[in-house]
């Protein structure tokens, strides 16, 4: 395999290969195990790609090495490691979003259009409540530890991505920072808040069903009466592309990738906001004319799940490496302060104001914080992919506000 004029062998390739199945193997046992009835679930296998990134990162790296070749000399040794994380990460992520929006497209106009205003105030919130602390903390941190503001500022918006999982917002902070220096402490303050951004939210949306004692069975009703069901547009004289669907769902995922390549300025839908704008529409409209574009329930499920477990393991191992190289505690700490706020406030202001149910303001609270692992995590927990709608309904207002919020912050505090 030739990759920028390094050759990269089989066996490396099998012994990347080889690592993703032993960390999903022992997250998936490790996500097996509830206390009190939380467990992990598969945010277990981020847990196993943490731990495996901060201690075996460079056995993987050293393992990953390619010949750089100019002609026939090779000058340089340079290691795959990162470039094969980010390809496991992105086709995680492309499984995992297009299949939640063929999921939740049959009902999701409706329930938009049902609950519009709900879904852009809740994003709206859940962001600036995230970008206010990150203010305080910048301000604080700046006046206690006499740090330059423009290095704080760039630390504190990296962690502010981090803290929301959100990719858009890390790109944009690089780009809006002045130097390479800078860009560099982005990267690390996301690196230490990715941590918890993940698991913060994983365990938010496991625990609040049982600090409040809810009953599940009541709570599902509620969200099938306050979600519309749609009507199915098939009749079963369409024609298959192929037997399971995999036809349709790759068409999906190409156009969303094409349409989240589109920039405009620093702001794009990346390659999640493309795939599932998508893949929401065609899951919407279900067929066009006697040809079907619905892949198989069956199928979503197992890419679903497929998609959020190797999304996992690329985030994970990179960020394990990241996390151990740049820990500093009161950095961390600033990082839970940006997850816990706005989640918790979001979640008091939907439950109380805008008198949204349980689950799918829990759906919300996922979609928010635009958190992948989360959605997962409840959709096992509520027992039922209708969540899916309301993440779906919140994320991209989120996803828009959290990149606004972090180029203002740099601009305000340089």
């Amino acid at each position: 395999m030739i990759l920028f004029g390094g050759i990269l062998s089989i066996k490396t390739i099998t012994f990347l290969v080889f690592c993703v199945f032993l960390i999903a193997g022992l997250g998936y046992l490790l996500g097996r195990i509830t206390i009190k009835g939380v467990s992990l679930g598969t945010a277990g296998v981020f847990i196993v790609a943490l731990l495996f990134g901060a201690f075996l990162y460079q056995p993987l790296a050293n393992q990953l090495l390619v010949d750089y070749k100019v002609g026939e000399e090779v000058i340089a040794k340079v290691t795959f490691a990162l470039d094969a994380l980010k390809i496991v990460e992105n086709l995680g992520l492309i499984l995992f979003v297009t299949s939640v929006g063929f999921i939740a497209g049959p009902s999701f106009f409706g329930d938009l259009k049902k609950n519009f205003k709900s879904y852009i105030l809740l994003g709206v919130i859940i962001i600036v409540f995230g970008g206010l602390s990150c203010a305080g903390c910048i301000i604080y941190d700046n006046k206690v530890y006499g740090r330059p503001l423009e290095e704080v500022s760039a630390m504190l918006v990296g962690l502010l991505s981090g803290s929301l999982t959100s990719t858009p917002a890390f790109s944009a902070a690089k780009e809006t920072v002045t130097s390479k220096t800078l860009q560099d402490i982005v990267t690390v303050g996301h690196g230490i808040a990715y941590l918890f951004g993940v698991i913060g939210v994983v365990l938010f949306v496991q625990l609040v069903p049982k600090i409040t004692k809810a009953d599940m069975d009541k709570e599902r009703q509620k969200l099938s009466e306050a979600t519309p069901e749609a009507p199915t547009k098939l009749t079963g004289k369409e024609i298959e592309l192929d037997p399971l669907g995999f036809c349709a769902f790759s068409v999906v995922a190409i156009l969303g990738i094409l349409i989240g390549s589109f920039k405009f300025g620093n702001f794009s839908l990346t390659t999640t906001g493309g795939c599932l704008i998508l893949s929401l529409i065609f899951g919407h409209f279900q067929k066009i004319g006697k040809v079907s574009l619905m892949p198989k329930t069956e199928t979503l499920q197992v890419f679903r799940e497929l998609g959020l477990m190797l999304f996992l393991i690329g985030a994970g191992v990179a960020g394990g490496a990241k996390f151990v190289q740049h820990f500093h505690w009161v950095y961390f700490i600033y990082g839970i302060i940006m997850t816990l706020v706005p989640m918790i406030i979001g979640f008091i202001f939907a439950k109380f104001v805008l008198k949204i149910n349980l689950l799918n303001n829990l759906g919300s609270i996922c979609g928010g914080m635009t958190s992948t692992p989360a959605l997962g995590t409840l959709i096992g927990t509520a027992k039922t992919e209708k969540v899916a709608g309301a993440y779906a309904s919140t994320y991209p207002i989120a996803l828009v506000a959290v990149v606004l919020v972090s180029q203002f912050l740099l601009i305000i505090f340089r």
